[in-house]
């Protein structure tokens, strides 16, 4: 998971700079806040034309659990990020990179706990109906 998340902020590190490099090279003069906007604003887009889809198959097939999972998956990233920078920021605590990997694990475990005992339950009570046929 640290590897995971080192990964994701060396491949921002790189967009930032090509895009820094870009600006600078095409004599765009955008400040940091037009390019903020410009950036985020194609990012969101593109992930709405790419998760849209994704997520309407996921619906149609009865699977709005992986649909949960992705959206709290997503939240509970952005919940342990904010806590550690918050940490940081008021220093009530050491903004450490562990702590949010060791989060974001607890997550992955409970959820996996969880998925396992919804599908046996869901077995369950697939049986029983067809006993019931």
């Amino acid at each position: 998971m640290k590897a995971f998340l080192m990964w994701i902020v060396e491949t921002i590190a790189r967009f930032h700079t090509a895009i820094l490099s870009l600006n600078d090279a095409y004599e765009y003069n955008f400040s940091d806040k037009e390019l903020h906007f410009l950036v985020i604003g194609i990012i969101g887009l593109l992930a709405v034309l790419l998760i849209q889809p994704l997520f309407t198959l996921l619906a149609r097939t009865d699977h709005i659990i992986v649909i949960t999972f992705i959206y709290v998956l997503t939240l509970i990233i952005v919940l342990v990020f904010a806590i550690e920078i918050g940490q940081g920021f008021s220093g009530t605590g050491t903004m450490d990179f562990a702590d949010i990997t060791s989060g974001v694990n607890g997550f992955l475990l409970f959820f996996f706990i969880f998925a396992i005992i919804r599908a046996i339950i869901r077995g369950i009570i697939k049986l029983f109906r067809r006993d019931d046929d």
